[in-house]
Parts: C-alpha cells; sequence; structure tokens
C-alpha cells in the first residue's frame, strides 16, 4: 500500500460500516441508503437474532464483504464446530476471542480449508486499565493486545481486532502479512461515547490497520452516505501519506 497509490475498491473496503441495530429492517434500510458508496459491513450479536443471518446471506450475494463479529468463547470442541458451520456461509471475516491459544487452534481446525478469516479480538476498545485490573490482570491494555496478537500470529490466525492506539506495535511486532481490523474509529470532531481507546480514521491507518470498524459515526450522521464518504475521504489521505 505505501509503494502505490490506493485503488477506488481499496478505499472503500477499509472501511467497514458496523451495523450495530437493532433489526433486519433498519440494518437493510441503512444498506440501500449507502449503496455503492460502502462495500464492507460488519454484522454483531445484537442484529444476529433479528435477521442478521438473512441479511449476510443477502449482502453476500450482492458482492459487499461481510464480517460476523460473533465473539466466540467457548470449549474447544464447540469452537471447532461452529466455525466450520460458519465457513459453510460464504462470509468473509469471523471474531473470536484471543484469551487462550486453545480456542484459537479450535478456530483455526474448525476453518479448515475455506476461505472464511479468523481476527482474534485482543481487548475490547472500550476497557481500560482499571476495567483490566478487575478481571485479576496487571497489564495494560496495550501490553495485554500485543502479547494476545503474538500468540494470535504464531498460531497462524489471520488478524486481530485491536485500538488504533495499538496497531503500530502489532504491526512491528508481527510484520506486514497480518489484518488489523480497527474499531472505536470517531473521525475529527465526533464523540468519543464508550470508546475507551478511540482514534480517527487517518491516525488508524498511519499507525498500520487495515480496515476501520465505524459505527455510530455513520449510522446517527444526517446523511449517512456522506458520513461514509467523509471517512473514506480521510482514509485515503492516509493512503497518500504513507506512500510519500
Amino acid at each position: 500500500m505505501a509503494e502505490q497509490s490506493a485503488t477506488r475498491e481499496e478505499i472503500k473496503n477499509a472501511l467497514i460500516v458496523a451495523l450495530d441495530v437493532p433489526s433486519y429492517e433498519d440494518a437493510s434500510a441503512i444498506v440501500s441508503e449507502l449503496g455503492d458508496a460502502v462495500s464492507f459491513y460488519k454484522i454483531g450479536l445484537e442484529l444476529l437474532f433479528d435477521g442478521g443471518l438473512r441479511l449476510a446471506h443477502e449482502l453476500r450475494d450482492a458482492g459487499k464483504l461481510v464480517f460476523l463479529d460473533m465473539k466466540l468463547l467457548d470449549i474447544g470442541n464447540t469452537v471447532e464446530k461452529a466455525v466450520r458451520n460458519i465457513a459453510r456461509l460464504g462470509v468473509n471475516y469471523l471474531t473470536i476471542h484471543a484469551v487462550d491459544g486453545k480456542t484459537l487452534r479450535a478456530a483455526k481446525e474448525g476453518k479448515g480449508a475455506s476461505e472464511l478469516k479468523l481476527l482474534g479480538v485482543t481487548v475490547l476498545t472500550s476497557l481500560t486499565k482499571e476495567d483490566l485490573a478487575e478481571q485479576g490482570i496487571s497489564e495494560s491494555p496495550q501490553e495485554l493486545v500485543l502479547r494476545r496478537a503474538r500468540m494470535a500470529h504464531t498460531i497462524g490466525i489471520d488478524g486481530v481486532i485491536a485500538s488504533g492506539l495499538e496497531a503500530r506495535a502489532i504491526r512491528e511486532a508481527v510484520g506486514s502479512d497480518f489484518t488489523i481490523i480497527t474499531p472505536g474509529i470517531r473521525p475529527v470532531g465526533s464523540a468519543a461515547n464508550d470508546q475507551a481507546r478511540a482514534m480517527t480514521p487517518r491516525d488508524a491507518i498511519l499507525a498500520g490497520a487495515n480496515h476501520l470498524v465505524v459505527g455510530r459515526p455513520v449510522l446517527n450522521a444526517p446523511d449517512r452516505k456522506m458520513a461514509a464518504l467523509a471517512i473514506q475521504d480521510e482514509i485515503r489521505d492516509a493512503f497518500s501519506t504513507l506512500k510519500q
């Protein structure tokens, strides 16, 4: 990416719009409103139970990229079988919690030879050092993210979910052949809401993120398409800076 100008498709694919809404009807309306401006969507737990899988099939059939944010965490046998079934859906990405090697290895086994990409969730971007301390974890969010990212990379997981604040350290630790997807993205002037470790689109790309997950700054905008295009402008600017 740093050696040549990013294509329009690459810029579009770098933005993942999070369909964090309560119903299939709401999500379908958003997808329709965004039209060709957005090519990549995240479906999470909220939408999953109100037509989320139906929408995933429709998005896939329409040529869109689909990211199922399931954050799987269970005994290995259950994770393996769940991933095997999810791989049959034909979606592009799936999240699992990167808390231990058994869970990650089970997910990789379930993925098999499918084209599904597995992403390890390192530390939720809403969590602070104090939150981790409540869990009995003495590491800072940055230290824990880096440790879990290294573990995921060693096991052969395709990438991780991590704050843009940790993206640079991850990239330096594991190299370029590893996907970093960054949530908690807030364009300049946006409210942080419940994101404790937020970053602007431009800064996240410059730090090493491949894709950015954006929800409320697009979903709550008066003109959603214009909001998405403005974020893509920030992404384009970051790619141009990397080229220099």
